[in-house]
């Protein structure tokens, strides 16, 4: 995508906004310059450190997704054996709505740092594996054959054919999860936790009620969501610029 294109969005959804603040005229939907004004004199009074605690657990929520979900998927992709068994499974709790395993990783885990990034791998998780899974097995037999008959062996063939072949899943299971994760954050952080955009966004609006400043959090969380898209989006292009 150009960035004049991205300029031209982002002056459209600006417009919008100062149409909706000025037919509205009340204080809970400021105007986009208030917002802005409001950001800057945040970034001096810990914004900054929000922002980062929670671009800390959403890093480890998929970092420990990629590292669990790539080889379960490949796993998968490869063997047929394993697919029989562990396909149901996957068929049942993949459709499942992840929000609604919340209460129970709370229950079970508490409401630490360590449940909240657990949330957001459990989210992550399905999407990879299966993602993989399907990328795994749609690889030509015959391209598997023909490297097979140049001596290669298993190890071989995952470091050199299944792998590659899936980085671009990976990649793109990660970019269509990224919104869905950043949005379960948000919950996360309204529990047990004094850092973090969503117990920032929670604590200017409904304990001060300091809505401009509210609001700059949630430009804080879209930046944070932004940022991750875009990154993996730039990694794809790195990585697998055969895609392109």
């Amino acid at each position: 995508m150009k960035r004049r294109d991205l300029l031209l969005a982002t002056i459209a959804i600006i417009l919008v906004w100062e149409i909706l603040a000025v037919a509205v005229n009340r204080p809970i939907l400021p105007a986009p310059a208030e917002v802005a004004l409001t950001f800057w004199r945040e970034l001096g009074r810990g914004l900054p450190l929000h922002f980062l605690a929670s671009l800390g657990r959403v890093a480890a929520g998929i970092a420990v997704s990629v590292l669990v979900g790539a080889p379960a998927g490949l796993a998968l992709g490869m063997s047929k054996r394993f697919d029989r068994v562990f396909a149901p499974l996957v068929y049942i709790l993949y459709p499942i709505p992840k929000v609604v395993f919340v209460p129970v990783i709370f229950l079970v885990i508490g409401i630490g740092d360590f449940a909240k990034i657990a949330m957001i791998f459990i989210i992550l998780f399905f999407q990879v594996l299966v993602l993989v899974r399907d990328q795994a097995r749609a690889i030509p037999l015959a391209l598997v054959a023909s490297v097979r008959s140049l001596g290669a062996g298993r190890r071989a063939l995952f470091r050199f054919v299944y792998l590659p072949a899936c980085v671009p899943a990976i990649l793109t299971s990660l970019r269509q999860s990224v919104g869905t994760a950043v949005a379960v954050l948000y919950i996360a952080e309204l529990f047990a936790t004094k850092w973090g955009l969503g117990y920032y966004i929670y604590f200017q609006g409904s304990t001060l009620m300091d809505y401009p400043a509210m609001y700059a959090g949630v430009v804080a969380m879209s930046l944070l969501g932004l940022g991750l898209y875009f990154g993996i989006d730039g990694a794809e292009r790195r990585l697998c610029p055969w895609t392109r």
